[in-house]
């Protein structure tokens, strides 16, 4: 069984980050989305992987996620020269898949509790098609899926009238035919070829496509939101270590603090996680906050963020909280008056508070 992962898209929603960055590696508890996908597919067994990559952004997923080797896998990078929908990068990987049954993971996703048990379960069952739903309160945002009994019989991409709340997740275990489905389908609206077209495709041609209702949480991690909150749900569950420097400093609950980091006079309540190199000086940090590797926090608070390697956050009378700062950020104060402060920042800038 082979892996295919999505990580094309220009995450349009994630911008001025991902004019400099692919989406899908922005970090999240100082680990890149991408990541969590490929040890997802790791875990599971699977060993050959593809990553669907766009021109633009492919060479700095190549840097960053490598041969795969780090992960126990072997990656194949797949240019997909058009972010023309899910089936089109199905069949522009179809070369590589072949004949063979897969996992589609969309590189921007988090799922909890990992996809052991589902790929068993695909394995040892006669469908064509197992996807994973989970019921959302916006449906008409998703793709939705109509059920009866453990069979799906209908799917609707962002209907305008929903006919369940039961959205796709970001994750799809596939056999060979959904290539001939996804031939078989032409551009919807938008001009793409979807997924859920192709999925209709198997379900009309009599073949099996069967349910998975996700009981844990799942992220689509396309919006600032949506990020922090994938933050908070990962850091929730880390584990306490310490294995920078305290001096004078407290650490206060689930904290994670990595090789290199120095804390001077100051409080780190978690659950967070500073990162290697960082410098923490007279500073509170405070929890859900991910600080990427050498990064400074000098006499500021920041909370419920995540900042990318590099940034810089200095002398600031208010408190930095629901931000995502790109790699290498400065934010300083000039003086005056104290004041609030909520960014979204992308690599690189600077901004110099009144």
């Amino acid at each position: 069984m082979k892996g295919l992962i999505l990580s094309g898209g220009k995450g349009t929603r994630l911008r001025p980050i991902t004019h400099t960055s692919a989406k899908q590696l922005i970090p999240v508890a100082n680990k890149p989305v991408l990541f969590y996908g490929i040890e997802a597919l790791a875990t599971a067994g699977i060993e050959d992987v593809g990553i669907i990559i766009a021109p633009e952004t492919g060479e700095e997923i190549r840097a960053a996620a490598g041969d795969g080797s780090r992960f126990g896998v072997h990656i194949t990078y797949i240019v997909q020269d058009v972010p023309a929908g899910l089936a089109h990068a199905v069949l522009t990987a179809e070369p590589f898949l072949g004949d063979d049954p897969f996992v589609m993971y969309l590189g921007d996703n988090l799922l909890q509790g990992g996809i052991v048990d589902l790929v068993e379960r695909f394995k040892t069952s006669q469908c064509d098609a197992l996807i994973l739903l989970t019921p959302v309160p916006d449906p008409e945002n998703y793709g939705v899926a109509e059920l009866d009994g453990d069979r799906v019989v209908r799917l609707v991409e962002k209907p305008r009238s929903p006919v369940s709340d039961l959205a796709l997740v970001g994750v799809y275990m596939f056999t060979a035919s959904v290539h001939d489905a996804a031939r078989a389908i032409t551009p919807s609206a938008r001009g793409e070829l979807e997924i859920t077209d192709a999925i209709q495709n198997l379900v009309d041609s009599g073949l099996r496509v069967e349910p998975h209702i996700v009981s844990g949480w799942w992220k689509d991690t396309g919006q600032l939101a949506d990020m922090l909150e994938a933050n908070r749900l990962i850091l929730d569950v880390m584990e306490a270590r310490c294995d920078g420097v305290l001096e004078d400093s407290q650490l206060d609950g689930r904290v994670v603090v990595a090789a290199g980091a120095r804390l001077e006079r100051s409080t780190v309540r978690g659950p967070a996680i500073i990162g290697a190199g960082a410098r923490l000086i007279d500073a509170y940090v405070g929890p859900y906050t991910a600080i990427g590797d050498r990064c400074l926090i000098e006499s500021a608070e920041v909370e419920n963020s995540i900042l990318l390697t590099g940034c810089e956050v200095r002398r600031l009378d208010g408190r930095v909280e629901s931000s995502l700062l790109g790699r290498n950020v400065r934010i300083v104060r000039d003086g005056r008056q104290p004041r609030a402060y909520r960014f979204m920042l992308g690599d690189s800038s600077e901004v110099r508070v009144p």
